[in-house]
């Protein structure tokens, strides 16, 4: 019986061998050819990097003055994109240090640096970062999200490797350094550089390059400003890496180890302050772009000059404080540091600031704020608090003791002063009559404080302003300013009301037969209600209507003649706007224009202009504003509104010293309301002072008290930009020497006299019986009784 042979062992563990090696090429094969075809189907879902050509950067958006001055920014993150060719090359070496040292030699993947966060995550089960490159983050960052996944991961691999092969690494560094998040809303490097250091990226020495570039491997445990000493860790982590590499030398290095560091966080660089401008801008625009307004880096360009903005705010501040003043001291009993733990703060609330009192001597008193500025208070720049009691300087009576907290303001001629936040409110708005555009425009003292916009929301009777309205209306219907009506007492019978209606002129005098433009300039009340008993409700709300104004806001009773509708200080200055610029409605309008991130045009801004010297065309040009009021009735109205000002309740402007002013005061019942309404070339301009709740503003307080020096403070301020120019008497308008106690001519050689402008269908006829120099001074004493 042959006998079997038992194979040798060598024998059995080169064939099992063989066995294992099949097996092992099997299962490479098929996880090789598994693993082609899951990258195949999963680069089928990878974004396309082609996008990455036209990167559009979530920016804030940026509200600029006429003169591009940064008004405000709205939107979370703050970024500045700018090239890799405006980057320091120190600057772009820490980052490399920092974050991926093999960046010029790889090819998008560190494959070591990745081998040792797998070996890290093999060994110990923990996620190692570090196998992230530059290149990777950028695909991370612009093309997928954040979630930490495996299979994210691979994406960022595939992704990287893509990337390297179609685009440089100096524009691979040039998406990083603008996209990467650096904290405190900053994203990008130049963004960084302006929110901890406030300087531009150029700036920055090599402590805070480092600084800078430690910040995206975790920007809330490396934040210079919540976490200085992690910061500083990570800051000369760099430096050491930096020296390292031979990036810089051991000299440098030591110095930038050694710097303090003196991150702060750095407020937006405001450089005009227009708060309630912005607000406008912003609400414009949202309502145009939604909420993507916020990211598009839109630069809105306004109508305002910052000089103009600046002259509005100091005229409506200084305004209050006067009024103000005017009406007593609020502020006893003084908070007292020492006796109620009170403490100075920082508060600014308009041009008000807190200070200490430190000390009171017989010159004044010695304060400081709270940086520690010492200020110097005269008593003249006190004495305004009055009633209070004597100074007893170093008494427990004392007016003003050490260690009191009071209110300060600097005055425009750079001296202190005691002061009060305002209780009343004010509003102001300049614009070009021409196009409507917003020169400047003041919503109320302090946007912070109240951001009620009383410029654009308010609500106010426009009182007597609203009676060059009445008048255009009579001048329409044939009346002229030598009408005669009647100053005398007048009921109004309502059936709606419990009793009739009784006015009454401001003075409570009467003049008897007045003109329209002696009524006009000393703003008599029972003259107006006349007037529009003439010339009727409907006539004069038409009138009204081509001005501007809409038709709920004007009552249908004889109390319109007095105002007693409502409008904004923003619509009365529009109205105005009418006279200014030759009889034509122009809309206002704030946006100049609208650039993208990169500079290009949006929208230009092309409104309808005013053109008084343009002859008539029918139908109209399209850039031309619709005309209101004829040029003959523009004229008439506008010599009856500039006599306001030589003559009647607006004197005070002629401290300008100009020939082109022309404006109607305004005060409603119980001087609830004050206003002036004026205009000169080129500019029309609303003031407006008030309480919110409506309170009266006090005995004597009319237009011409309290509104008025607001805009006589504005015009002092930029009447040079603004060029007088003669009014042009335009074809129709003659001028008759007239008796102006009825109206009719007069013989040139008569006394008592006067020369008016009358359209040449309304020229009278009538010759007037001459008059004794008796008379004559009777009525120019009558006249001048409202006086």
């Amino acid at each position: 019986m042959p006998i079997k042979k038992t194979p040798k062992p060598k024998s059995l563990i080169k064939t099992l061998f063989k066995w294992l090696a099949l097996l092992f090429l099997a299962f490479l094969s098929t996880f090789l050819l598994a693993s082609y075809f899951f990258i195949t189907e999963l680069d089928k879902e990878l974004p396309d990097i082609a996008q990455l050509q036209n990167v559009q950067y979530q920016m804030p958006l940026s509200i600029y003055s006429q003169d591009n001055l940064l008004i405000e920014q709205f939107g979370e993150k703050r970024r500045i994109p700018l090239t890799i060719e405006h980057v320091p090359e120190k600057q772009i070496k820490a980052f490399i240090a920092a974050e991926d040292d093999r960046f010029y030699k790889h090819i998008g993947v560190d494959f070591k640096g990745l081998l040792r966060a797998v070996t890290q995550l093999a060994l110990t089960g923990k996620k190692r970062q570090g196998g992230s490159t530059i290149t990777m983050q950028v695909a991370r960052n612009f093309l997928l999200s954040n979630e930490k996944t495996y299979l994210r991961k691979l994406k960022e691999i595939l992704l990287a490797l893509k990337i390297e092969r179609q685009y440089s690494k100096n524009q691979i560094l040039d998406l990083y350094l603008n996209k990467i998040y650096m904290g405190q809303r900053a994203y990008g490097v130049a963004a960084a550089a302006q929110t901890y250091y406030g300087k531009d990226i150029s700036a920055l020495n090599l402590a805070q390059q480092a600084m800078i570039a430690g910040l995206p491997k975790a920007p809330s445990i490396y934040n210079p400003i919540t976490n200085p000493q992690r910061a500083m860790e990570r800051r000369n982590y760099v430096l050491r890496r930096m020296l390292d590499l031979q990036y810089i030398n051991q000299s440098e290095y030591e110095t930038a180890v050694n710097a303090t560091d003196d991150a702060a966080l750095q407020p937006i660089n405001i450089e005009l302050q227009a708060p309630y401008l912005a607000e406008m801008v912003r609400q414009e625009i949202m309502s145009k772009y939604g909420e993507s307004a916020y990211t598009l880096g839109l630069k809105i360009y306004t109508t305002v000059p910052s000089h103009l903005q600046i002259a509005a705010d100091q005229a409506l501040q200084q305004t209050l404080h006067e009024y103000d003043e005017r009406h007593g001291y609020r502020g006893l009993p003084h908070k007292n540091a020492q006796k109620n733990n009170a403490r100075l703060t920082d508060s600014v609330i308009g041009d008000a600031r807190q200070a200490l009192v430190i000390a009171v001597t017989a010159s004044g008193v010695s304060a400081r704020l709270y940086d520690n500025t010492p200020i110097n208070i005269a008593w003249k720049n006190i004495e305004w608090a009055r009633p209070y009691p004597d100074k007893n300087i170093g008494t427990s009576s004392a007016f003003l003791k050490p260690n009191d907290i009071i209110w300060t303001r600097q005055l425009p001629e750079q001296e202190w002063a005691l002061t009060q936040i305002p209780e009343a409110e004010a509003a102001f708005v300049a614009l070009n009559p021409n196009n409507g555009a917003i020169l400047a425009l003041c919503g109320g003292f302090d946007f912070y404080h109240s951001k009620y916009n009383r410029a654009t929301q308010s609500k106010r009777q426009p009182g007597s302003g609203f009676k060059p309205i009445v008048y255009t209306a009579a001048l329409e219907k044939g009346f002229t300013p030598a009408s005669i009506i009647n100053d005398a007492p007048i009921v109004i019978e309502d059936p709606s009301q419990e009793n009739d209606w009784r006015p009454e002129n401001y003075n409570r005098r009467f003049l008897g037969p007045t003109p329209l433009r002696v009524a006009l300039r000393e703003s008599i009340n029972l003259v107006s209600i006349r007037l529009l008993q003439e010339v009727g409700i409907p006539q004069a709300i038409d009138t009204a209507i081509r001005f501007g104004f809409d038709k709920d806001q004007l009552p249908g009773t004889l109390s319109l003649a007095l105002g007693s509708g409502y409008a904004s200080p923003l619509r009365m200055a529009s109205a105005y706007a009418v006279f200014a610029n030759g009889g034509f409605l122009v809309k206002p309008y704030l946006i100049d224009r609208i650039e993208d991130h990169q500079g290009r045009l949006l929208f230009q801004a092309d409104p309808p202009t005013a053109c008084a010297d343009c002859p008539e065309q029918e139908p109209a040009p399209s850039n031309r504003a619709p005309r209101a009021i004829s040029a003959k009735i523009n004229f008439l109205a506008n010599s009856l509104l500039r006599d306001v000002v030589q003559r009647g309740t607006a004197t005070q402007a002629k401290q300008l010293g100009r020939n082109d002013l022309a404006g109607k005061t305004g005060t409603t019942n119980e001087q609830r309301d004050a206003w002036f309404n004026g205009f000169a070339t080129d500019i029309v301009a609303s003031a407006w002072l008030g309480f919110d709740n409506s309170l009266p503003l006090g005995r004597g307080e009319t237009g011409g008290k309290a509104a008025l020096p607001m805009w006589i403070k504005f015009m002092k301020s930029i009447q040079q930009y603004f060029p007088e120019k003669p009014l042009i008497q335009p074809t129709g308008i003659v001028q008759a020497y007239i008796n102006p106690a009825d109206g009719l001519l007069l013989d040139q050689q008569a006394k008592g006299g006067i020369w008016e402008y009358f359209s040449e269908e309304t020229v009278p006829t009538a010759t007037s019986a001459p008059k004794s120099e008796e008379s004559a001074e009777e009525e120019k004493f009558a006249e001048e009784a409202l006086f």
